[in-house]
């Protein structure tokens, strides 16, 4: 395979496929899992580290999503929880302690679910994050890569992975070290693992309205805030859930 656009867009458009195929029944088991903590007043809480902080903006606060739903990443211990800038850093995501005190940070109820994306699937705050969703009782979505996640050793002193510990597990099809185009001296380039995990986040939201619509309820829906009438709209939305989802960090 050479290295081009066009091959590029040809093993995207194959992974798209496989994975829209794959995790059809994955996709409705995470569905329901939301759509029933939506209706119970529940907040959909987003995590990633790296760039799968992009799977949490998909989810939170952007416009066709779910009005009920909160961004959760590293910085908030800076933003939110007052601590200096300097401890913010690549290594961060490996350290299983600060899982403890980003979930103290968050406007958390019982009835919330949690969606947490990790390509690996190992990095000792992602797992001890989800440890402790589980421990408190919430319900658990998680999206990662099976083969990365399958060649990993776990960095957390459990030995566990994120996949170990979700109720379901939606696999975003990237492969090992998540670039696809092989180069002639080694390593790789175009990664995938953003685009399908969107993918995933957008078929989730979409089948979770679907069961709001089919219960008879109407879907707290954002409209894009860059149409006539989209502020209005999503502050009154927004309003059932103050103090519950933070926007803009």
């Amino acid at each position: 395979m050479s290295v081009s656009a066009d091959d590029y867009l040809a093993v995207v458009t194959e992974t798209i496929a496989r994975v829209a195929a794959s995790q059809r029944e994955a996709v409705g088991r995470a569905a329901d899992l939301i759509a029933e903590a939506v209706r119970a007043d529940g907040v959909v809480h987003a995590f990633g580290t790296g760039h799968s902080e992009a799977l949490a903006m998909e989810i939170a606060g952007r416009a066709g999503g779910l009005v009920p739903t909160n961004r959760i990443a590293l910085r908030d211990l800076v933003l939110i929880g007052g601590d200096p800038a300097e401890r913010l850093g690549p290594l961060l995501e490996r350290d299983p302690a600060v899982a403890h005190r980003l979930y103290e940070l968050a406007p958390v109820r019982p009835t919330d679910v949690f969606v947490l994306a990790s390509n690996s699937g190992v990095n000792g705050a992602m797992v001890e994050f989800a440890t402790l969703v589980k421990e408190r009782g919430h319900g658990l979505v998680a999206i990662t890569s099976a083969q990365h996640s399958g060649r990993m050793t776990s960095r957390h002193p459990s030995g566990r992975k994120l996949s170990d510990l979700a109720d379901v597990v939606l696999d975003n099809g990237a492969p090992y070290g998540d670039a696809t185009l092989p180069l002639p001296g080694g390593g790789a380039v175009g990664a995938v693992s953003s685009i399908t995990a969107a993918l995933l986040a957008q078929q989730v939201t979409v089948e979770v309205v679907a069961r709001l619509l089919a219960a008879g309820e109407r879907p707290p829906v954002y409209l894009s805030a860059n149409i006539p009438d989209g502020d209005a709209h999503n502050a009154e939305l927004e309003a059932r859930y103050a103090g519950r989802i933070r926007r803009g960090s």
